[in-house]
Formats: C-alpha cells, sequence, structure tokens
C-alpha cells in the first residue's frame, strides 16, 4: 500500500471503493457503536460534517461490535439508527473490526501513524477518532471521550481557518 488513499472500504450499502475520492480532504475517522455511552456524540460528529464539508472535511463512520458487542445491527439497522436519531448524514461503512488479527487495513494503518497512550496501538473502546490531513498524513489520535465540538479547533487549523 503506497497511501490511506490506497485502502478500500466497504460502505454500509455494500459497495467497495478505496479512499482516492477523499485525496485532498481533511479527515476524521471515527469507530463507532450504536449501543454506547458515547453514541450522542455523533450529533457532533454530524454538526462538524454541516459545518465544515464544504470546506473539504469528511467525517466518515466505521461501526465495530468490538467493545461490549455495543454495534450488534446489521447494516440497515445500523444506517437507520443513525439517520433516525442523529440525522447522519456523513458517509458510514459497513461494520468492522479495529484490533485483533482481523482488524480493518484502514484501523492498521491509522493505528500505526498515530499510538495511544503510553504508545500502544490498539483502540480502547468506541469513538477513538482520527483526524487525517489534506495529504493523507495521521496528524491526531483523540480519545473516546474527547468530543467533536473539542476536536472543531484542529480540523479549523488543517482546512486554513
Amino acid at each position: 500500500m503506497s497511501s490511506i488513499y490506497d485502502i478500500e472500504v466497504e460502505t454500509l450499502a455494500g459497495d467497495r471503493k478505496d479512499l482516492h475520492e477523499y485525496e485532498g480532504k481533511v479527515m476524521l475517522v471515527v469507530n463507532t457503536a450504536s449501543h454506547c455511552g458515547y453514541t450522542p456524540q455523533y450529533a457532533g460528529l454530524e454538526k462538524l460534517h454541516e459545518r465544515y464539508a464544504e470546506r473539504g472535511l469528511a467525517v466518515l463512520g466505521f461501526p465495530c461490535n468490538q467493545f461490549g458487542k455495543q454495534e450488534p445491527g446489521s447494516a440497515e439497522e445500523i444506517g437507520t439508527f443513525c439517520q433516525r436519531n442523529y440525522g447522519v448524514s456523513f458517509p458510514m461503512h459497513a461494520k468492522i473490526d479495529v484490533n485483533g488479527g482481523g482488524a480493518h487495513p484502514l484501523f492498521q494503518h491509522l493505528k500505526k501513524a498515530k499510538k495511544g497512550v503510553l504508545g500502544t496501538e490498539s483502540i480502547k473502546w468506541n469513538f477513538t477518532k482520527f483526524l487525517i490531513d489534506r495529504e493523507g498524513n495521521v496528524v491526531a489520535r483523540y480519545a473516546p471521550k474527547t468530543t467533536p465540538e473539542e476536536i472543531a479547533k484542529d480540523v479549523e487549523r488543517l482546512l486554513g481557518g
């Protein structure tokens, strides 16, 4: 793999694509779950998407059921939940693993590029967030408790204002 843009992902609808469509954009990649204490962050993520999408921000959600089995639903159930409860309009993707031998290549790449607390690579819980600049560099990793509102200043900086 030559860059993050070469990584293939699958949408909730089952379409496969690589991340090349996001070249030149700032990306915020988040592992999500519908039944988590941090689930209300969907609202803040949607606000970031609405506020900055036209300036080049792409918020990308990746449901994961590895933490307390808090994302048990099917792709259709996840999509319906996100839309009905939080008005999510940013791209949501097929359910993936973020840790272990079956970790999705995107999260393997993100974890290697930005390690967590004490230098660990593993994702500790739902709603861990990674911020990627317009050149595809992973510039920040945020803990689940860090809200989308707290990330806005870093997004602004990368968007150029």
